[in-house]
């Protein structure tokens, strides 16, 4: 059921912005997401000049949690010098999770909690925790005991070799034990994407990309992260591709369901590393600190289906809920800011938006949401070209969102976002007017 944050004390998005974001293995490959996450904090804290002793609350998302920083929002928020007393906390909601911090900061604003909050998310994929095999670890476990050096000895008993590799981290729905790029495929055929339409439509998100990037836009929503030992500032995104082309895509095998499958590397978001933060408050807190606010934060939901066949498929049901909470309909949006986990997902989603049948079958008989425009649609880009840092996304599509309504004078934006476990987000902006 949508809820809404038009009622009571509106929720101001004053600012909004990300670490370029890297490759994993690349740039940020040393860093722990507490590093992201502290840097980010710090650079929006400084690029709106607010006093941290302002801030009321903090709220990060994390998806792959390393146990040294479980709470990764307390520490970076400590790191990032904001006073000792103001709470902060850790949200995991897959791919969604910054989406959840921001809604949940929204939600203590809204209820009169807090005036001034940070959310936003951090993630690195590049040092994902690895487990040693479960019967050595509880062999560990049970080394806290021993006495002597015989007992440790009755410990390494009947261990063989493979008992001391590593245990990598399963990249596989629980639930259903299957990859994120099978289900992706799976719903591609289901809605009858073809592959030249997944690889037309990468091409046109690393395009949307490099325009976003050459005509400044990109720039606007990134703070420089300065990586230990040399320090020198990292201020561009490294997973566009200006070399691409059909031609290149067309020659990539398929990564998940081989033979025959229709998502490969070139259609499907990269293992990446970064952070984003937005600043949220009450508009009597942006007037008397002298912001001007880009948006209202408006109506928002989120929805779960049976992860087994529908994975990837949340935004279509996110949105309309949204749009009918807010009585809107598409042609009322002027901003569509859609997560593309892959190419063959975004095209998916956008059939089932304008499909009869679909929402006949899935939706109750309810009418068919109608047709995205592609024109409003990921217009600098998306998680293809920029990168997916798994919590860190959904910060990066509302500040971009918010960005491009004012650069398109735009009135309403609606973001939507997929995610593991068969669930999704939708959020409504609405383009502050100083009312």
């Amino acid at each position: 059921m949508p809820s809404s944050l038009s009622n009571g004390r509106a929720v101001a998005f004053v600012d909004g912005c990300r670490l370029p974001f890297q490759q994993s293995g690349t740039g940020y490959a040393d860093l722990m997401a507490y590093d992201m996450g502290r840097m980010v904090l710090k650079g929006l804290l400084s690029r709106a000049g607010l006093d941290p002793a302002a801030v009321d609350r903090v709220v990060l998302g994390s998806v792959v949690q390393d146990p040294e920083t479980s709470n990764v929002a307390r520490e970076a928020a400590l790191g990032a010098s904001i006073p000792k007393h103001v709470p902060a906390f850790t949200v995991t909601m897959a791919c969604i999770s910054s989406n959840q911090a921001l809604t949940s900061a929204a939600e203590t604003i809204a209820g009169g909690q807090a005036d001034i909050a940070l959310a936003g998310g951090t993630e690195t994929l590049s040092d994902p925790p690895i487990r040693l095999q479960p019967e050595v670890r509880r062999r560990l476990f049970r080394a806290r005991k021993a006495n002597g050096p015989s007992d440790y000895l009755d410990l390494l008993k009947g261990l063989g070799p493979s008992d001391l590799l590593p245990e990598a981290p399963s990249i596989a729905e629980f639930s259903t034990g299957e990859v994120m790029g099978e289900s992706a495929d799976k719903l591609a055929a289901m809605f009858d994407v073809s592959r030249e339409a997944q690889d037309a439509y990468a091409l046109r998100s690393h395009q949307k990309a490099a325009e976003a990037r050459d005509a400044g836009h990109l720039a606007e929503e990134r703070v420089p992260a300065s990586v230990p030992p040399d320090f020198d500032p990292i201020t561009e995104d490294n997973g566009i591709r200006d070399d691409t082309s059909l031609d290149k895509l067309e020659t990539l095998s398929p990564s998940f369901v081989k033979p025959y499958g229709t998502i490969t590397a070139g259609s499907s978001s990269p293992l990446t590393d970064g952070a984003s933060a937005a600043l949220v408050m009450t508009e009597d807190a942006a007037e008397e600190r002298g912001y001007e606010p880009q948006a209202l934060l408006r109506e928002y939901t989120y929805v779960a289906q049976d992860p087994g066949e529908e994975l990837l498929l949340g935004p279509a049901y996110a949105m309309p809920q949204v749009l009918d909470a807010a009585g809107l309909g598409v042609d009322d949006i002027d901003v569509f800011e859609l997560h593309e986990a892959f190419a063959g997902q975004v095209l998916a989603v956008l059939r089932a938006c304008e499909s009869k049948t679909f929402a006949d079958e899935h939706r109750g008989g309810a009418a068919p949401m109608g047709e995205i425009p592609m024109e409003k649609l990921n217009t600098w880009g998306g998680s293809l070209s920029l990168g997916h840092p798994f919590g860190a996304t959904g910060t990066r599509l509302v500040t971009t969102a918010a960005h491009r309504l004012r650069e398109e004078d735009g009135r309403f934006a609606l973001v939507s976002a997929c995610a593991a476990g068969g669930q999704g987000h939708a959020l409504l902006l609405e383009r502050y007017d100083g009312g």
